[in-house]
């Protein structure tokens, strides 16, 4: 995993689902590239100008040390993704040329959010001679199969927390998986899993080696 693109419908969603890894990743020193594909304007709290997930998520992958130019913002409207699934192919066409990763993150096929749905899909049509993992966004799952697993530690732990830190309107809308208890659980229950104090666990798609 030395060219890392990690596909999120939504800002916060790389985070969530693969923010310890992404912290891994880049201590090791791959390169890691995300896209998002909504800012979700409509879901802000009320008042909230229309760039601010926009903003929080720069300032998130700040903290994770991406690096400005490797990451992509699209502003297409939330829960509309499946109305624009030929243009999200097409762009991820065009990133597939620019990036040439090696390895992809996008949400598991369970997840049943209209939004992740389209993104696995395509990003699975899109990046054929790339492995491709699953993450995992728990609220939107009736099923995940681990089948994948990174080991972490805790400071991988604290990165991923910390650029979850800078979404304060997730705070504001008090989501319920916007706490350090619910990050740490879940990272507790997968390094159970396979004998580590910390751990995210994947879907495995494609593994090329």
């Amino acid at each position: 995993m030395r060219r890392v693109l990690v596909l999120a419908p939504h800002t916060d969603d790389a985070e969530i689902g693969c923010g310890g890894t992404m912290a891994r990743l880049m201590e090791e020193g791959a390169e890691l590239f995300v896209v998002v594909f909504s800012t979700a304007a409509e879901s802000l709290p009320a008042g909230a100008p229309s760039t601010l997930l926009g903003d929080e998520f720069r300032s998130a992958m700040h903290v994770m040390g991406v690096p400005s130019e490797n990451q992509f913002v699209y502003d297409y409207q939330v829960r509309h993704l499946p109305a624009h699934r030929q243009q999200v192919l097409e762009e991820l066409v065009r990133l597939r040329g620019k990036v040439k990763p090696d390895t992809v993150f996008l949400p598991s096929g369970d997840d049943i959010h209209q939004d992740h749905q389209v993104v696995h899909i395509e990003g699975l049509r899109a990046f054929r001679e790339s492995s491709v993992f699953g993450y995992e966004l728990p609220r939107n799952h009736i099923a995940f199969s681990t089948i994948a697993f990174t080991r972490l530690e805790q400071r991988h732990i604290d990165v991923k927390w910390a650029a979850l830190e800078c979404y304060d309107s997730q705070f504001l809308l008090e989501r319920p998986y916007f706490s350090r208890s619910f990050v740490e659980s879940l990272a507790r229950v997968r390094g159970t899993q396979v004998g580590a104090d910390w751990a995210e666990a994947f879907q495995v798609y494609r593994y090329v080696i």
